[in-house]
């Protein structure tokens, strides 16, 4: 068999057997490289949107939770404040006590405290100056309405009138803040645990 055979037009042809520089083989060679680069940028499309898709979810999935933690950061900050202050009442300035605890209060832990404000007001005035601090707080669980639930450890602290006697108790409180108009967290609900 000589190299230089010729084919027909039209017939079947073995693509190994074509000489290069034939316009056959030319046009076999061309449609098989466009074939493949075909396929090959296809691949590298369907790999990049697949790619963008995935990074896509990973960064909203990070933006969600960041936004959780910060959220949870802010609300524990809060009722730490909050719980430093309602557990260190001042008989001396009854008033203003209650004011302020007014103030940070929502939906049915306002309406309680509001009811009973006065006989809050007689209590306090008539209790020793005492001193809370916060043991320890945590998030306990987000509610479907926006609130958070959070487990709260408290210590009060006070002195007999003489002075003599120092009293010290710990309690532990669930307490449920909500996030009200300007992103402003109030206490919705105060319960303390038996």
């Amino acid at each position: 068999m000589s190299p230089r055979r010729k084919f027909d037009p039209g017939s079947d042809t073995d693509f190994w057997s074509l000489r290069l520089d034939s316009p056959i083989s030319v046009r076999v060679l061309r449609r098989s490289r466009r074939r493949g680069f075909e396929l090959v940028a296809i691949l590298a499309a369907i790999t990049a949107a697949a790619a963008i898709i995935f990074c896509t979810q990973v960064l909203t999935s990070h933006q969600k939770h960041w936004r959780t933690t910060i959220d949870d950061a802010a609300a524990l900050g809060f009722v730490h404040s909050f719980m430093t202050e309602f557990t260190s009442p001042d008989p001396f300035h009854a008033n203003d006590y209650t004011d302020r605890i007014l103030t940070h209060a929502t939906g049915d832990f306002a309406e309680q405290y509001r009811a009973n404000q006065n006989q809050i007001l007689v209590e306090v005035a008539r209790s020793e100056p005492t001193t809370g601090t916060v043991l320890d707080a945590g998030v306990s669980r987000r509610n479907d309405d926006g609130s958070i639930d959070m487990l709260v450890v408290t210590k009060l602290a006070s002195q007999s009138p003489d002075g003599k006697l120092r009293l010290e108790r710990a309690n532990r409180w669930v307490v449920t803040a909500k996030q009200e108009g300007d992103r402003q967290w109030k206490i919705s609900s105060l319960i303390p645990m038996i």
